[in-house]
């Protein structure tokens, strides 16, 4: 549970970006998706991370569409998850 927790305030860390939308949509798949999702699809969300903050922005608003089809679905899941109050 320890380097669960531990992993989870990196990864909450690398989410912060230089746009809050951007911390917010980052943070809400780490928050709702992350635990549960197979280890295929957390490399992709580690991908995405390594990102540059324009490009995410193109492709998290929906102006643009990444080449690469894993990115591209999960950029769709982020883009699609229900906001929690």
């Amino acid at each position: 549970m320890m380097d669960q927790d531990v992993e989870l305030k990196k990864l909450r860390w690398r989410c912060r970006r230089g746009m809050m939308e951007l911390d917010i949509l980052l943070g809400r798949w780490l928050d709702q998706r992350w635990r549960q999702s197979p280890s295929e699809q957390r490399d992709v969300f580690l991908r995405l991370l390594a990102c540059e903050d324009d490009i995410l922005w193109r492709w998290l608003s929906g102006l643009e569409k990444p080449a690469d089809y894993a990115l591209a679905d999960l950029v769709e899941h982020i883009r699609n998850l229900p906001i929690r109050a």
